[in-house]
């Protein structure tokens, strides 16, 4: 009978451990999705006009300054999205140096365009 109860009460923790890592699992993986979905469909803070910042970058600002930056004004909701936002952008590595106003109502798409030495050379195309 001991034997009985050991094994019944063996399998029961075998069952709750079991149940919670499929908990953890799809928890962890419900919030890995939902962070990837928001990398490409991120809407901006607000909408049209939004707030307009001028915001600073100098030739030793970092990709994760500029993100905790941008945090700070209000101008994007999360750093660590948007400097994920930055690595898979055709802008990684074009940041420039300079003042650029950005707006709540800009996604970060456009935010980095125009931090982005690309935008000056369509800019310049353009005159």
């Amino acid at each position: 009978m001991k034997q009985f109860i050991v094994s019944i009460g063996t399998a029961v923790v075998k069952i709750i451990v079991f149940v919670l890592l499929i908990r953890f699992v799809v928890g962890a993986a419900s919030e890995a999705y939902a962070f990837g979905y928001r990398i490409f469909s991120e809407e901006p803070v607000s909408s049209e006009p939004g707030i307009v910042y001028t915001v600073e970058l100098s030739e030793e600002t970092t990709p994760k300054q500029v993100a905790q930056a941008l945090e700070d004004y209000g101008l994007i909701r999360d750093k660590d999205l948007f400097y994920v936002q930055y690595l898979v952008s055709p802008h990684k590595g074009e940041l420039m140096p300079g003042n650029y106003e950005l707006s709540t109502a800009m996604t970060a798409e456009q935010m980095l365009e125009i931090m982005s030495s690309s935008y000056e050379e369509k800019d310049e195309e353009k005159d």
